[in-house]
């Protein structure tokens, strides 16, 4: 296969990590940008560049309430802490001096070639850009399970006469609100708390028991007269066991949710500058209810500007809209009311826009590279993000995990390594390194719901002997990300050597897809074949491998890991890979590019990594170590 050398391209610090839907590592944080310098166009969501709230004057969320609960044990602590917690939205530390450069920290980084990503389709030659560290440079629409995709245009309420006054959210002072929470959450020693109604009437009367009610899910009120003023007292109907059933289940006070109404309200979010679950965290945190109740189709990454749906569980579209005048860089709009919620992987993709600029080719170089991408597509690599951006690759965790050799996962996860972290990650893994004491370790981390936080609070609770359980601790789509790293960096490897040896062409031995069931491609079918048909499998034990020598070469590959490619089932179920397909080449729908500074329209299925297309049009390296290692000069 003909290859031509792959020319430099300079990017600003992680600013790559942030398109497919099930990336693995967040990109480096930076500072936040004005508003008005990334928000869409109306062309592109519907909303001029001023319908962002300005941050003065833009109410903070409820902040956490300390209050004195008796003598705890170091478990209790801890879980108290965990509870506490800022669901891993504080930035405390966040711009804390690094001694080196982050161009000296990433030289012990990944490349392109550490994660079997070596090989390209096209054969013009490359040229260099700058992919800008602005995330408004990089615009990610979902497309959704209709064909459509998603879009910001309507943020009008659906009219409901079911729906409470716009009064229930000010009617409140913000002392009251402070207090109404400590009752909600038991951290005060009061059983009730009692507003005064200074104009008293009926219908203010019935706006501040809306207020509480919807506001505070878990609290009931009734009016009382106290030496001839009336007083709205707020309580708990059942004591903690209610209040449980609405923090855990998501259970809002069925008898004021109308039947007629479909029970999820979804709606178009668009968010600048955070991943998925750090604004649904967000969200939850302003409507006071539990993250578990949101529902979406895909995740996004963080450093992008993103459009994408979301559905949530019995809260109205007005107390949703309420948010877009306190939130900054976030935008809900396109409400609707609908029996179901939303499930991952119902998408059908996501449109991209890629603004590359300083452009070094020729308009034919370009035109060129343009031309190729629509034509033949790229190689469907896992993209650099899903590997991680430190010097313990999240691949080798997950080859510990399928290994059952958890001290080696303890350590890999703890252990201190070179590469760009957070200060107080390092002086984390440090005391780990030094004491191999978790509570101390623990009490280093401001931020305790990262991997390292919740791994380190699982052996405390634990012990050092039953890692397996304290690893369990962590969510259970972060541990399956390891796995599914490693799984990524065998199909990397192999779709490399599967194209060294076979190149662009459908081979007999060669997977296709009839559904859902994979099958081989015989000598007499190849001509009804192109290489956009051909899958690969990701290791696992309800896969079949192809029929030529790429089979042995997966095998070889497992062996040298220790794991055995015939029983891929592990002790623990979570941790058993049954594997899966996915092709090769992905042919990008919807191309178009613009220059001098090229931007590039294209979609993308599911899944999916837009850094493989735009290193398939450059020819070069998208590694965080790369890019900085080129760009060295500027970055200092």
């Amino acid at each position: 296969m003909e290859m031509t050398e792959m020319t430099g391209m300079s990017l600003k610090r992680g600013c790559l990590a942030m398109e497919d839907d099930d990336s693995a590592a967040p990109a480096e944080e930076t500072k936040k940008q004005k508003v008005s310098e990334c928000c869409l166009t109306k062309r592109q969501d519907g909303l001029q560049n001023d319908c962002l709230p300005n941050r003065e004057n833009m109410p903070g969320p409820p902040e956490p309430v300390s209050a004195k609960r008796g003598k705890m044990t170091s478990d209790d602590q801890l879980e108290e802490e965990e509870e506490e917690e800022e669901d891993g939205l504080s930035e405390e530390g966040e711009e804390e001096e690094e001694a080196e450069s982050f161009a000296d920290m990433m030289k012990h980084g990944l490349t392109e070639l550490d994660v079997g990503i070596t090989k390209f389709v096209s054969s013009h030659q490359g040229f260099s850009g700058i992919l800008k560290e602005r995330y408004s440079d990089f615009v990610v629409h979902e497309i959704g399970k209709d064909g459509q995709i998603s879009h910001l245009d309507d943020l009008s309420v659906p009219v409901d006469e079911e729906d409470p006054s716009e009064d229930v959210f000010t009617v409140l002072t913000a002392e009251e609100k402070q207090q109404l929470e400590e009752l909600q959450l038991f951290k005060n020693k009061e059983t009730s708390v009692a507003i005064e109604v200074i104009e008293d009437t009926k219908e203010k009367r019935t706006i501040i028991h809306q207020a509480i009610k919807s506001l505070f899910p878990g609290l009931e009120t009734k009016t009382e007269d106290r030496e001839g003023r009336k007083y709205i007292v707020a309580y708990h109907a059942a004591g903690k066991k209610a209040l449980a059933k609405v923090r855990t289940a998501a259970d809002p006070r069925k008898h004021s949710w109308p039947k007629s109404r479909g029970s999820y309200c979804h709606f178009v979010l668009y968010k600048e500058n955070k991943d998925t679950m750090d604004a649904i965290n967000v969200l939850s945190k302003y409507l006071r209810v539990k993250p578990n109740i949101f529902s979406y189709m895909g995740t996004k990454d963080k450093r992008a500007i993103t459009v994408q749906e979301i559905a949530v569980l019995k809260i109205t579209a007005q107390r949703l809209a309420h948010l877009n005048k306190c939130l900054m860089n976030f935008k809900l709009g396109n409400f609707s009311y609908q029996k179901n919620p939303l499930k991952l992987g119902e998408l059908q993709g996501n449109h991209f826009t890629v603004v590359l600029r300083n452009i070094t080719g020729t308009d034919d170089q370009v035109q060129q590279a343009m031309n190729s991408l629509k034509e033949i597509g790229f190689i469907n690599y896992y993209g650099m993000q899903r590997f991680g951006t430190t010097a313990v690759p999240t691949y080798q965790v997950g080859r510990a995990i399928l290994q059952n050799s958890w001290t080696e996962v303890m350590d890999l996860i703890l252990k201190p390594r070179s590469g760009a972290e957070k200060g107080y990650l390092v002086k984390c893994r440090e005391e780990w390194a030094k004491t191999k004491d978790p509570a101390a370790a623990l009490r280093k981390l401001p931020v305790k719901r990262c991997v390292e936080g919740q791994l380190l609070r699982g052996l405390s609770k634990y012990g050092m002997k039953n890692i397996v359980s304290a690893f369990g601790i962590i969510p259970r789509n972060n541990r399956l990300m390891y796995i599914h790293s490693y799984q990524s960096y065998v199909w990397n490897n192999m779709v490399s050597k599967r194209i060294e040896d076979y190149g662009l062409k459908p081979v007999p031995g060669d997977l296709v897809l009839k559904g859902a069931t994979a099958t081989y491609i015989e000598e007499e079918d190849v001509d009804n074949y192109s290489i956009h048909d051909v899958v690969m499998p990701l290791p696992g034990f309800d896969v079949i491998y192809p029929k030529h020598k790429i089979s042995e070469a997966y095998r070889e590959m497992l062996t040298a890991d220790n794991l055995d490619i015939d029983n891929m089932r592990h002790k623990i179920r979570d941790y058993s890979l049954s594997g899966a397909y996915r092709k090769i080449i992905i042919r990008p729908q919807n191309v178009s590019g613009k220059y001098r500074a090229l931007k590039m329209d294209f979609s993308l299925p599911p899944s999916t990594y837009a850094t493989m297309a735009i290193r398939e049009v450059l020819k070069m390296d998208t590694s965080i170590k790369n890019q900085t290692q080129m760009n060295t000069t500027w970055l200092r």
